[in-house]
């Protein structure tokens, strides 16, 4: 057993909270008898869906880059992303004064790419099955001179994310599980930092579409692996490996992963809109996904859920939950 410091620490989330206070959104907690009868627990939803940008993703994009230099401000910002991330950076650069360049896959959701349009970033396209984001962002970057704000493997920027779950714990009390989606780990491994730091007893379970399950495999071979590029409508969640940053976290902190099938998490999809009265992206309704259909398994009394996003258009919404889909 390690007992090194980790990368990121409950006091670091505290930091991270105090800068964001009053810039990022204090989401609400949803609460829901049929969803707590269903589930046979207390189900406490923190909705990162009415976060600014749409997504929990702003906690740390903006943590992130609220931390350079005044010199590294002036040249810019770059980052990588297949939506929420490059939203949230463009949305953050805009906030303090700079610029932001984002290399988005060209078969991100429009709705996603628009908006970061709209937010006044730069936008650099590149196919996601065949070309390396991290390369031709790192290369941008260094062409350019700017401050590279990874989506997840970064201190600063899992500790933003981790400011999710230490609002819920702070609203609602101690938590005995906390369910919450995977990508590339940072949300999950900053959740996991805050919600053990403040009660160590709370298990930790993440969630991926079943044809994205990079963290998974390599949590059971205690190393990152890589999968082929999933093809699923979560597209958040698209990754091929893990973060290394991320994994080296969350191999110590979680108690599980689970996984949901994409005709699963457009059920849970439809039940967010129908039941709850929310309208949620396909990698924000994995966590419930896995609630609704059983594969969190049998879950202690209170249990937090992040439901990480609703940014998806009224078109593909309809294409995806309507009759016959």
């Amino acid at each position: 057993m390690t007992t090194s410091t980790p990368p990121v620490t409950l006091d670091d989330i505290r930091d991270a909270a105090a800068r964001l206070k009053g810039i990022a959104h204090r989401t609400p907690v949803l609460r829901s008898r049929t969803l707590d009868a269903l589930a046979g627990a207390e189900v406490l939803l923190k909705c990162e869906n009415f976060q600014r940008v749409g997504a929990f993703k702003f906690r740390g994009a903006y943590h992130a880059a609220s931390r350079l230099t005044p010199g590294q401000l002036a040249r810019g910002i770059a980052a990588y992303s297949s939506g929420n991330h490059a939203q949230a950076v463009a949305l953050a650069a805009r906030e303090l004064g700079t610029t932001a360049v984002i290399v988005m896959p060209e078969d991100a959701p429009p709705s996603k790419r628009d908006a970061t349009a709209g937010y006044g970033a730069e936008i650099v396209t590149y196919d996601r099955y065949t070309g390396d984001r991290e390369a031709i962002a790192g290369a941008l970057a260094a062409e350019r001179g700017l401050s590279l704000i990874p989506p997840y493997d970064h201190p600063h920027v899992i500790a933003g994310q981790g400011t999710a779950a230490l609002e819920l714990v702070e609203e609602t009390g101690p938590l005995d599980a906390l369910i919450a989606p995977v990508g590339g780990g940072g949300l999950i491994a900053g959740s996991a930092t805050a919600a053990k730091g403040l009660h160590p007893g709370t298990r930790v379970i993440g969630v991926e579409p079943e044809a994205g399950d990079d963290t998974k495999r390599s949590l059971e071979a205690g190393r990152r692996v890589a999968v082929p590029v999933p093809r699923t409508i979560a597209d958040g969640q698209a990754l091929s490996t893990p973060g290394e940053l991320t994994f080296s976290l969350n191999r110590r902190l979680l108690d599980g992963i689970v996984l949901v099938r994409d005709e699963e998490i457009r059920d849970a999809m439809r039940f967010a809109f129908e039941r709850l009265k929310i309208v949620l992206e396909p990698s924000g309704a994995t966590p419930l996904a896995a609630l609704l259909t059983g594969r969190a398994g049998r879950l202690p009394g209170r249990v937090g859920v992040i439901l990480s996003g609703g940014n998806i258009d009224a078109g593909r919404f309809a294409r995806l939950c309507g009759p016959g889909s």
